[in-house]
């Protein structure tokens, strides 16, 4: 069991940490709009 608790928490810890670095790209494209690239 201890097995799938870890992953699980492993999962949660590495979405959270995608969700931020996308959370936080978001916001530098929108923060400086006057970019050649969307």
């Amino acid at each position: 069991m201890s097995y799938v608790v870890a992953g699980y928490i492993i999962t949660l810890s590495t979405l959270a940490i995608y969700s931020a670095s996308l959370f936080v790209r978001l916001r530098r494209a929108k923060g400086r709009q006057s970019g050649p690239q969307s």
